[in-house]
């Protein structure tokens, strides 16, 4: 199956941001995701069993659809795309991020802060891209200025994301989604509580956009 990054997008309106340290809880937690109506998966690779849960997700979860997130390279989105990977996330933008993810015809939604990088991005080809950090870098104020000269770009905004400040990102016309860390918390994944992570998956599936 091959996704389009605007079809990664439009699934819900959130992209969780999922950290994982043991492997344990990537299928389960998966599982927990899927049952609140969230399929689309960005597993960060910032842990030494990142591309270990990316596998297991997508062999024994068929109904989500498991990306990588935190794709600094080519050799990281190649490795992502071998175990199983369907769409790839990076924080920022180099060339050779994007030139891997096109030869291997795979979504990538490229990280930007600023005006430059996303003209940069636009050069290369992609129209939807990851505004991070998000809140840090201006928030709903600096996206709805971008609204004037970039009117054909599409955001996910990500960093300082919550269900409180959701809402304000997705009322603007140029936020397809968001992406937040909160539906999975480390604390919930240790202590099993995938009904909890379930509910606030729900919670997410609700919000207006």
């Amino acid at each position: 199956m091959k996704l389009t990054a605007l079809e990664v997008m439009q699934d819900a309106p959130v992209i969780p941001v999922i950290v994982l340290n043991d492997e344990a809880h990537a299928v389960p937690m998966a599982k927990a995701l899927v049952a609140g109506g969230i399929r689309m998966l960005e597993v960060t690779m910032r842990t030494s069993v990142a591309l270990a849960c990316i596998r297991a997700i997508a062999k024994e979860v068929p109904q989500a659809i498991v990306g990588a997130g935190t794709v600094r390279s080519a050799q990281d989105a190649e490795a992502a795309a071998a175990v199983g990977a369907k769409f790839m996330v990076s924080p920022g933008y180099t060339r050779s991020v994007g030139h891997a993810c096109k030869d291997m015809r795979i979504a990538l939604l490229p990280g930007v802060a600023t005006s430059s990088e996303i003209m940069l991005t636009q050069e290369d080809g992609f129209q939807q891209l990851k505004f991070f950090p998000a809140m840090q870098a201006g928030g709903p104020a600096l996206l709805k200025a971008w609204g004037g000269p970039f009117t054909d770009v599409q955001f996910c905004p990500t960093g300082g994301v919550s269900l409180e400040n959701a809402p304000q990102l997705l009322s603007l016309n140029n936020v397809v989604c968001v992406g937040g860390s909160w539906l999975t918390p480390a604390a919930l994944m240790q202590q099993g509580n995938w009904a909890e992570i379930t509910r606030m998956a729900k919670e997410a599936c609700a919000l207006p956009r």
